[in-house]
């Protein structure tokens, strides 16, 4: 067993499985790919592969401020139960370079290089430094992703989860034309015939699992840390017993594996396509939605390239999901400082997440029973609002800790003035109202009280959000995806990603598939002397953060005397930083940004992550009364 010493205590090895620190073919840094793959504003950037990866939160993962607050509270609640080092979890995902470089809890020969390790102090560069080989700061990057393997060097399986992956670590690369390179080969999705044009000037090899899920989900499902020693927390079912089965915290692919887009191309035995291989109708991979192809008449893959040899056959790399509160944050307090051309690459970011939103969902509107006021009687309005997901994972999905949507609905009467609502927003004071008809669909996981018999998300009446701590789901209402199976031979109760506290029908009775809409009915009293006809309008938001959870986040940094980032890290020869938190600990910088610093006219304002609208509908009242 593994045993690292970390912050003056024995910790767990939290990641036993993978390629692990010290490759002997360093990973370059992206401004190696920038200089053919970086596009000349303004018609290559909407497409080049750097251009669209640089503003992406994949690139910017470790300069997340919501990533580095959670880090902290995540280190001092696994050391509060002894398990020291937790932070070599995380970070393993945001900053694989400076992981598998040896600057997190392991260093290249499997020894700590430094007590602060975990929590991030021992990376080089800093947030607003420009990519490079002495920046840990790029985050998920060119080469970590186009050397990723489906198998490790002895034919070992990837396990999903987690960033078990396995990094392609030759000493030399061998084309399929027969050139031979230095390092490792680059993988993607592209064969080339003999002679040409297009063939890369680099080592290079076809890859089938650069076009596969399986590669996202290398990360994008999440469960309790997989120490050496095993689950560092195991589910507890809604009866308290324990399931022994590792606690699943984020199960994105998993909801894609087990709905129609991915039944739809393992059905016919495409799952593995080769070269040319054409899409089966109504398959969809996370890269066919996350990545789409450019339609640019001018799309090239590099600069050296035609324009529009690549038109309708480039994936661009903005990796869009719904997220575009952090994206602002981060172009605010860093990217103008990394380079004047980087802000238009977090605008491209923002739009293309605002319209990953827009297409996610489907909502319809309509009035069911209507009884119209009287000048001395009131009236009655019930309206019923269907929300369809059209996306190939939950709505919403991924990390679940103060992430949510809901439903507003308003109803004006005739002088468009608002006689009714559920789900109102206070923008103010960023307060969600939760009368008994609001429906919110997010995923609450909490820690099993053995002594009430509870899963608990909440102390002295607030929420709280203990990553790594976490033991149980005591909310999960979110909408499962077309064709969505909870069950699976590996799972057979569904306690990976069935719903828990909300009741989806199945398409049909014994089919074992739930419908992927969600139907909510409400009933609005309507005031004696108000007048017809009524409009009733319905909007589904989407918010990154709720003001439950950056409070939590503050409050913690609080509460566990959390020092400010610089003199947590004073032991770091690239410290003090003169950007980012500095002075303050994590969890205040990232209350500060959400507050918006009104009380500093030189610090820009971000809102309180502001809700994004996905999709609306409305339907009018007749003036006569209906049945």
């Amino acid at each position: 067993m593994a045993v690292f010493a970390c912050a003056g205590a024995q910790a767990l090895d939290f990641t036993p499985h993978g390629t692990q620190p010290g490759l002997q073919s360093a990973l370059i840094d992206p401004t190696g790919c920038s200089s053919c793959h970086r596009g000349v504003p303004p018609v290559q950037s909407t497409f080049m592969p750097h251009s669209t990866w640089s503003g992406s939160m994949m690139a910017n993962a470790v300069r997340d401020p919501l990533f580095w607050a959670a880090l902290d509270v995540a280190n001092h609640d696994a050391a509060s139960i002894g398990k020291d080092g937790v932070g070599d979890y995380c970070l393993r995902c945001h900053t694989p370079r400076g992981w598998l470089s040896g600057r997190v809890v392991k260093d290249a020969e499997g020894n700590p290089p430094a007590a602060d390790g975990e929590k991030g102090c021992r990376l080089l560069g800093n947030y607003a430094e420009r990519e490079g080989k002495s920046n840990d700061y790029s985050g998920v990057d060119c080469q970590y992703c186009h050397r990723l393997m489906p198998a490790g060097p002895q034919g070992e399986t990837v396990a999903i989860g987690n960033g078990n992956t396995w990094v392609d670590d030759a000493l030399s690369c061998t084309t399929p034309s027969g050139g031979t390179y230095a390092g490792p080969c680059r993988r993607g999705p592209y064969a080339y015939a003999e002679n040409d044009p297009l063939e890369a000037p680099h080592g290079y090899v076809y890859s089938s699992y650069h076009k596969d899920s399986a590669l996202c989900g290398s990360c994008h499902d999440v469960t309790t840390p997989d120490t050496d020693e095993g689950p560092l927390r195991t589910l507890i079912r809604a009866d308290g017993s324990d399931s022994g089965r590792p606690f699943p915290i984020e199960r994105t692919y998993t909801e894609w594996k087990r709905s129609l887009f991915a039944e739809a191309i393992f059905r016919d035995g495409l799952g593995d396509g080769a070269p040319g291989t054409p899409a089966v109708a109504g398959a969809r991979h996370c890269q066919d939605c996350h990545m789409p192809s450019s339609i640019s008449e001018e799309a090239a893959a590099c600069r050296q390239n035609p324009a529009g040899s690549r038109t309708g056959n480039l994936p661009m790399h903005e990796f869009a999901g719904a997220n575009t509160w952090v994206p602002a944050i981060i172009k605010g307090e860093y990217a103008g400082l990394i380079s004047s051309s980087l802000p238009a690459d977090f605008d491209r970011t923002i739009a293309a997440a605002q319209a990953m939103l827009q297409s996610s969902a489907a909502l319809s509107a309509t009035t069911t029973k209507y009884q119209p006021p009287t000048g001395a009687s009131a009236g009655s309005l019930g309206v019923r609002v269907e929300i369809t997901n059209l996306s190939g994972h939950k709505l919403p999905t991924g990390y679940a800790e103060g992430r949510r949507m809901w439903i507003n609905v308003q109803v004006r009467d005739a002088n468009n003035q608002l006689v009714a609502e559920s789900g109102a927003y206070d923008a103010t004071s960023a307060t969600l109202t939760q009368d008994p008809q609001a429906r919110v669909y997010e995923a609450l996981q909490g820690i099993w009280n053995a002594t009430t018999q509870a899963c608990e998300v909440e102390q002295g009446g607030k929420k709280q959000f203990h990553f790594v701590l976490n033991n149980c789901v005591a909310k999960d209402n979110r909408i499962p995806p077309l064709g969505f199976r909870p069950k699976a031979g590996d799972d057979p109760d569904g306690e990976e990603a069935a719903p828990v506290g909300h009741v989806y029908p199945e398409t049909s009775p014994g089919s074992g598939v739930l419908v992927n809409l969600d139907r909510a009915d409400y009933s609005f009293p309507l005031a004696a002397g108000t007048t017809p006809p009524f409009t009733a309008s319905a909007t589904l938001y989407y918010q990154t953060s709720s003001r439950e959870y950056i409070e939590f986040l503050r409050d913690q940094a609080v509460l566990n005397a959390t020092p400010g980032e610089n003199a947590m890290c004073s032991g770091s020869p690239e410290r003090p930083f003169a950007v980012g938190p500095q002075e303050r600990s994590r969890g205040e910088f990232v209350y500060q940004l959400w507050n918006n610093a009104a009380d500093d006219p030189d610090q820009p304002g971000y809102g309180k992550s502001p809700p994004a609208p996905v999709v609306s509908a409305a339907a009018v009242t007749a003036q006569e009364r209906t049945p």
